[in-house]
């Protein structure tokens, strides 16, 4: 049998470095979401553990949206991955469905942790303010100057939820799947971080510690008093219902928001066109969060803290990044053959290399 020539060798060649590439992106991608799997389903157990065992009551009702959304959302996850084979559209539908369940356990698991009514740290954290120069009642008189603007940052820190989808969409339909893992992981981690931290440190946040009233604002902030019957209500045990659909936020230190807000810039940096909308939307919330989440600004500045912590922590564990992410969390390397044509490219750029050396 004749020797296949020059150029057909190096087709071979990139033939070969493109299946071993697949393969090796498809076990990253199934560890990741393995890992993520895993650690929704720990949650999950935690939180019935808690009804069984505890005295806690899981409103079942508010778990069905998820429920149904969820499993729609993998049945067609499972038909793009084993059947049309479509990677960007099964990550965008694997991973929406994680970030439902996740957002359905997640809430619950944080009414738990503020159950055993540990001394509140509030004073502390305001007296952190203060040592630091911030003055969250100069920041909300400037926001009383300017009614007719609150409503952009109030906008901002409702974007919460929304963004939260779209940076998964964004990332799938951009064929950072790799980097989509990172960010939904980077995600759990920092919000398990901060219920963890509020448990032992807890705080009812500005609103309640100051005694403000209505007549104390020109404006209408996002979250005000809303938390606090049902915060105060875990701590003495008058509240005892687990609630998935309609769970207020009520973690203070470090502010849930300012971390994802953080997570939601390293996630879209790399999307061209989306990369300084995502910035500007972002910062905006984070400033808002003082004032519209009523927190203080030491909040604010452990979350960004945890945000990059959480970050790093993921990409490294999904094997995403290199020895110098903490100087460059942003940077992602997504395997090549999540873009189709890339795959031919890095087969063909290794294959010349090859040829070059003989």
């Amino acid at each position: 049998m004749a020797e296949p020539s020059g150029a057909g060798r190096l087709e071979q060649d990139g033939e070969r470095i493109g299946v071993r590439v697949m393969k090796s992106m498809q076990s990253q991608l199934q560890r990741a979401d393995t890992t993520i799997w895993a650690t929704i389903g720990l949650i999950a157990m935690i939180v019935a553990a808690s009804s069984v065992v505890g005295s806690f009551r899981i409103n079942w009702a508010t778990f069905q949206a998820a429920t149904i959304a969820s499993s729609l959302l993998c049945t067609a996850g499972w038909f793009y991955t084993h059947v049309r084979k479509d990677l960007r559209a099964a990550a965008a539908l694997i991973c929406t469905a994680q970030l439902a369940v996740f957002a359905a356990v997640g809430a619950p698991l944080s009414y738990i942790a503020a159950s055993p009514a540990l001394p509140l740290w509030d004073q502390t954290y305001a007296a952190w303010d203060r040592g630091l120069g911030l003055d969250w009642i100069a920041l909300l008189a400037t926001m009383n100057s300017y009614p007719s603007v609150h409503w952009i940052f109030a906008g901002a820190y409702l974007s919460f939820a929304p963004q939260s989808i779209v940076v998964v969409l964004a990332l799938a339909a951009t064929g950072r799947i790799l980097r989509l893992r990172v960010y939904l992981f980077s995600f759990i981690l920092a919000a398990l971080v901060t219920i963890a931290i509020s448990a032992v440190m807890p705080a009812q946040g500005v609103w309640g510690h100051m005694g403000l009233m209505t007549e104390n604002y020109a404006i209408t902030p996002v979250t005000r008093e809303l938390h606090l019957a049902i915060f105060h209500g875990l701590r003495d045990g008058t509240f005892r219902d687990l609630v998935a659909q309609g769970a207020e936020g009520i973690i203070t230190f470090p502010s849930l928001h300012t971390a994802i807000g953080v997570l939601f810039i390293l996630a879209m940096w790399p999307v061209k066109y989306l990369r300084w909308v995502a910035v500007l939307l972002n910062v905006t919330m984070i400033v808002a969060t003082p004032v519209d989440g009523g927190h203080y600004f030491s909040d604010v500045i452990a979350g960004a803290t945890v945000a990059a912590l959480c970050w790093t922590a993921a990409a490294r564990a999904f094997g995403a990044a290199s020895e110098s992410t903490p100087n460059h969390l942003a940077t992602i390397e997504d395997p090549p053959s999540i873009v189709p044509e890339a795959v031919s490219e890095a087969a063909s750029g290794a294959a010349s290399r090859k040829l070059e050396s003989v």
